[in-house]
């Protein structure tokens, strides 16, 4: 077996229960998955929040790995304590570490099987070519929101999240469980092929880079006052512009996007009416298609970080 170890994390919130439940079936039945001699480590993020069925108990656990909550020892709630627990555990420098993390959730918005992605680092952009190339999933790079931050998998020397959607909060769905599970095996394909050098990489990678966080119009109290258009709900990833209808309220009204973006520019909105973003004032988040080349030093470290 390889020397190289994978983490697999499902359950980082509680009520995200397709994976956690596709892992359990997995540990009951260990071939269910061919882990092709990778040494993985499964674990649920969050089980405490998953028994419960709640996103969390006391914060977001993806968001409580930023240095300024896991260096003040003076924060104990639950979800911080954790996030410190599976650092010590798996984390570069922990008791067992893994040098890959892969975290599975599901989304309420239709978002489809897709990627996420925090920053540029270049083994995250050298994995996930390989995942887009073979599955054609559309990425997400979240950069430059100071408000979101603190994220799991930036916690390891490489990692990235996969989304699985739609589907409501608490619930089974066997489409969901089916494309989680292809994925699943798709990951750990790539990250074997990695590992025994055989890895082909794509000339391109297209991704959909963060622009900016839109909310709900809201009344003088804070109450949302209308909702998202027809025109985009179930709309992820379709391309719109400064004169799509993107809120409408119940006189029909609505608010264009020229309201929060210049004139005859074009963007793509995702995680479009996500449930759990209205605590975050999130209606959707704006970003931007670009197609970046390859570079041949993305494949250097990442083989570099594999096999040391």
């Amino acid at each position: 077996m390889s020397p190289f170890k994978l983490l697999l994390v499902a359950g980082t919130h509680g009520n995200e229960i397709n994976a956690p439940w596709l892992f359990g079936q997995w540990k009951k039945k260990p071939s269910l998955i061919n882990a092709n001699g990778l040494n993985i480590t499964k674990v649920i993020g969050n089980p405490l929040a998953g028994n419960k069925c709640q996103r969390y108990i006391d914060r977001d656990l993806n968001r409580s790995f930023s240095p300024e909550l896991l260096e003040n020892f003076g924060i104990n709630d639950l979800e911080t304590c954790r996030a410190r627990e599976l650092l010590s555990e798996h984390g570069p420098l922990g008791a067992d570490p893994s040098q890959i993390v892969v975290d599975f959730h599901s989304t309420t918005s239709s978002m489809g099987s897709s990627i996420v992605i925090y920053g540029r680092r270049s083994v995250d952009l050298a994995i996930v070519s390989l995942i887009q190339k073979r599955l054609q999933l559309p990425i997400y790079l979240h950069e430059g929101d100071n408000d979101q931050t603190g994220f799991l998998v930036e916690s390891w020397p490489c990692g990235f999240v996969v989304e699985i959607g739609p589907v409501p909060q608490g619930l089974i769905h066997n489409q969901i469980i089916n494309q989680t599970f292809f994925v699943l095996q798709t990951c750990i394909n790539e990250i074997s092929n990695v590992i025994n050098k055989k890895a082909v990489f794509p000339d391109k990678l297209i991704i959909h880079r963060y622009l900016k966080n839109i909310d709900f119009p809201r009344d003088s109290s804070g109450v949302p006052n209308a909702f998202v258009h027809s025109a985009i709900q179930d709309k992820d990833w379709h391309p719109i512009n400064s004169e799509t209808a993107i809120f409408i309220n119940l006189e029909g009204d609505s608010l264009k996007l020229s309201n929060y973006i210049k004139e005859n520019e074009e963007v793509v909105p995702v995680f479009i009416n996500e449930a759990a973003y209205s605590e975050k004032n999130i209606a959707m988040i704006l970003t931007k298609k670009e197609v970046l080349d390859f570079e041949k030093s993305w494949a250097k470290d990442l083989y570099e970080l594999v096999n040391n």
